[in-house]
């Protein structure tokens, strides 16, 4: 069973993020597959459109951070940034994809499956679906630009309400921030997100590529200065002590305690 499953569908390359036991968390095979799969699609004249959905209840669980452990216990901590080297290749190319790229966010989106939606072009949610940006209870920092874009996005208190303490933003809530367009039922989050892929991939495709790269021209060097900050800071937290016991924590299926760092 492949953990990324590609179709194809009349110029719209369909990716199901497909580790369902794990919640689509996304680990480095996951990273390097989707990522592969953005850089072909891109140079394919056959596919105008790309929709990220994943399988079963989760959207995506954000980072493996079982995985994401025992990188650290194998090598230096600033090797591997995020979690892995995956992570900045395909946020990297996710940010500056030249194609549209919608979500269909079928349930819960965390960490990375929040915030690649700061990176997508349209996203309809599943009135079940919830978001949650963790990083502060985690003991680090935002990633993939969400220090900047979430507070561009949403609006600097929404933003600052929910990255400093990882509350959920339920479905209706990611509509009116403008993290998603549209709430749907779950059965029809992905049919109603190929239908405007459809019909976004009847356009020239010459058209939706100069579109797009001005889209991406207005933010994408902050969107890198950013990602820049971010990641010097990351390295600077993962791996002390707050980061060290919300992981253990997550791990023992208990709440963390700071109290005493």
């Amino acid at each position: 069973m492949s953990i990324l499953e590609i179709k194809h569908d009349a110029r719209v390359r369909l990716l199901t993020l497909n580790r369902p036991d794990a919640l689509n968390a996304f680990n480095e095979e996951l990273y390097h597959a989707a990522g592969d799969a953005l850089v072909e699609a891109d140079t394919r004249d056959d596919v105008a459109c790309v929709v990220i959905t994943g399988t079963g209840r989760a959207f995506s669980a954000g980072q493996d951070l079982g995985e994401m452990g025992r990188l650290r216990a194998d090598a230096d901590v600033a090797t591997f940034g995020d979690g892995g080297p995956g992570f900045p290749r395909f946020l990297d190319t996710l940010a500056a994809f030249p194609k549209p790229v919608l979500a269909a966010v079928n349930g819960i989106g965390v960490g990375i499956g929040m915030t690649m939606l700061l990176h997508v072009d349209v996203a309809f949610i599943a009135t079940t679906a919830r978001l949650r940006a963790p990083f502060v209870p985690l003991g680090v920092v935002p990633e993939a630009a969400g220090s900047l874009l979430m507070p561009v996005v949403m609006g600097n208190q929404r933003a600052a309400a929910k990255l400093y303490t990882g509350d959920w933003i339920t479905a209706e809530e990611a509509v009116e921030c403008g993290l998603a367009l549209r709430v749907v039922p779950p059965e029809e989050v992905l049919p109603a997100t190929m239908e405007l892929a459809h019909r976004i991939a009847k356009m020239p495709v010459a058209s939706l590529r100069a579109t797009k790269q001005l889209v991406l021209e207005g933010r994408i060097d902050a969107v890198r200065a950013a990602r820049a900050r971010e990641d010097a800071s990351f390295t600077k937290m993962i791996g002390q002590p707050a980061n060290m016991e919300a992981i253990a924590a997550f791990l023992q299926k208990r709440e963390p305690d700071f109290s005493r760092l």
